[in-house]
């Protein structure tokens, strides 16, 4: 039993799907709407993705400020929350048909007490400046920022290596990864073998069948 909940992000591929459904982490990250990611996905191939997914992996969207349509595609689509990148308004916030993780850069981390007096967001997902690039940061800083018992979940840069660091130093309810576990010779899509040590980093077996 793993001691912190693992989401692997940024599936692009029914290989992609396959990984997750064997290991089977808490949560699969899909974008959505960002061009400028490699790892971005339309509508209809996120659907594929989604419909490859075991039920018991719980899909996530993730987007840069999005707009009011754009979330409802998601949530039509069936996601089970949506991590929420850049800007939101609190009305868009409250519009938004699914929970919302909020994610902050860590330049943005003096917007986190306006953010969390919102009811709609249910979770944090702390990144580095960089969101996808591979880089850490510095993960004491979020010492300072108060627990509310909504869920938290460590991003940037984070790999089957450093993992076990990462959560010593930051206590995190979940640990998020994408570009830590993918194949290191530059091949596309999620590394099985990276994926499985993550998991196994992380403080539990992965979960196998």
């Amino acid at each position: 039993m793993r001691n912190v909940q693992v989401k692997i992000c940024g599936l692009t591929s029914a290989e992609d799907a396959e990984t997750v459904n064997r290991l089977r982490p808490d949560y699969a990250g899909i974008v959505l709407f960002y061009p400028r990611s490699k790892r971005s996905q339309t509508p209809a191939q996120a659907r594929r993705l989604l419909a490859a997914l075991h039920p018991s992996v719980r899909p996530i969207a993730v987007v840069v400020s999005p707009t009011e349509a754009e979330l409802e595609q998601i949530a039509a689509l069936g996601f089970f929350a949506v991590q929420i990148h850049g800007a939101a308004s609190d009305e868009l916030l409250e519009r938004c048909p699914l929970p919302v993780w909020k994610a902050f850069q860590e330049t943005e981390l003096a917007d986190f007490d306006r953010y969390r007096r919102n009811p709609k967001i249910t979770g944090y997902v702390f990144d580095a400046a960089e969101p996808g690039s591979g880089k850490t940061f510095d993960w004491n800083r979020l010492e300072a920022l108060p627990r509310d018992g909504r869920l938290r979940l460590l991003a940037g840069g984070l790999t089957p290596e450093n993992v076990a660091a990462a959560i010593a130093a930051a206590k995190p309810d979940g640990v998020d990864v994408s570009s830590g576990v993918e194949y290191r010779d530059g091949r596309p899509g999620k590394d099985a073998a990276r994926v499985e040590a993550f998991l196994r980093a992380a403080g539990g077996e992965a979960r196998s069948l």
